[in-house]
């Protein structure tokens, strides 16, 4: 017979919750339910990154010779940290539109929780946090995978993985902004997906180096965040990073985040206050 698990209600403290404690609420409440339906999305996590590391990596890389290109490694090493950016940045684009815009316009979970002490600033902090725990956590189990196939060569690899994680929350921010406008259903968002996240795994240096491009369309690739994160990756794990060249990667990519954090904060607030 089914049974119908209950939570507790919390006790009352007599104390107001603090930024940080309501935030993790909104965290764990974003867990309570993936930790029941995480099989819907172990695919579009996990298993597409590890699809295009054995299609591009094992498959069509066995057809390519190390160059200097390359870095005299092997394709499948070369393609591994750039895939693993692609990946947090293909994740964002998943968590940061439907289930942003469902949690306003279907399940209008936003409201519910606003309806308790918890604020609507707190509800995109604890938003951004458990999109930043998604992607570490799908980026270790592609990490995983990699280095048991032989695409892992150093320990830098760990930092590719924060790195990626960043590269998909500068990427995240302005897409959760722009889903907390969207008041329809959501056919905006294959704008996104067809013309922007695909163009962008394609040509900002994740499969072969932008100075394959024409020379007009590297600009196109160099104001991406998935550029920045590819070349924070590849260079973390390949033991090639700059210090200076990475600094600036980082920064852009910081206030890539922090400018659609700020418009995501005053959308929330906007919608939630309507």
């Amino acid at each position: 017979m089914a049974t119908t698990e209950t939570i507790a209600a919390p006790r009352a403290t007599g104390r107001a919750l603090g930024p940080v404690r309501s935030c993790l609420l909104v965290v764990e409440g974003h867990w309570a339910w993936y930790k029941r339906n995480w099989k819907a999305t172990a695919i579009s996590s996990v298993g597409l990154q590890v699809f295009y590391l054995l299609a591009m990596g094992v498959g069509f890389g066995s057809q390519i010779r190390s160059t200097t290109m390359l870095g005299g490694h092997s394709y499948l090493v070369y393609v591994a940290p750039a895939l693993l950016a692609a990946g947090a940045v293909q994740n964002a684009a998943g968590e940061g539109t439907f289930p942003v815009l469902g949690s306003f316009k279907w399940h209008k979970i936003y409201y519910a929780v606003t309806a308790t002490p918890i604020t609507s600033d707190q509800v995109v902090a604890g938003q951004f946090v458990w999109m930043a725990l998604r992607m570490l956590s799908s980026g270790a189990v592609y990490l995983a995978f990699a280095a048991a196939i032989g695409a892992i060569i150093s320990p830098g690899a760990l930092l590719s993985l924060l790195f990626a994680v960043l590269c998909g929350m500068a990427f995240a921010s302005p897409v959760v902004a722009y889903a907390a406008t969207v008041e329809g259903e959501g056919g905006g968002f294959n704008v996104i997906f067809r013309f922007i996240v695909v163009p962008m795994t394609l040509f900002s240096g994740t499969m072969f180096p932008i100075t394959q491009l024409p020379a007009w369309l590297r600009p196109l690739a160099w104001v991406t965040p998935l550029w920045h994160g590819t070349e924070l990756a590849r260079g973390a794990a390949l033991n090639t990073l700059s210090f200076w060249p990475a600094i600036g990667h980082v920064l852009y990519l910081l206030a890539m985040f922090v400018v659609g954090a700020l418009i995501a904060r005053a959308k929330f607030r906007a919608r939630l206050a309507s």
